[in-house]
């Protein structure tokens, strides 16, 4: 299983260009849509102020980043995988 959620949506254009970034870059992630599991989007508002805000990532340490850049996210696995 993959050590890297992205809550998203199917609409969410940010989310779907980090997606195809990561996959580029052979980042393994899952998926999680928040439109159509509750649970998960209230994990994601309860990271974000009460906001449905996407992409939210979490990893395998459960550090989370909201709308990260690629950049951002390769530099937090990082530093997670070194912890």
């Amino acid at each position: 299983m993959s050590s890297l959620t992205m809550y998203s949506t199917q609409w969410c254009g940010y989310c779907h260009r980090l997606a195809a970034q990561q996959g580029r870059e052979g980042i393994d992630f899952v998926v999680v849509d928040i439109e159509h599991d509750s649970q998960a989007a209230e994990y994601v508002m309860s990271i974000n102020g009460g906001n449905q805000t996407v992409p939210t990532l979490r990893f395998s340490d459960g550090s989370t980043l909201t709308n990260p850049s690629l950049r951002e996210v390769r530099t937090h696995l990082t530093t997670v995988a070194s912890a």
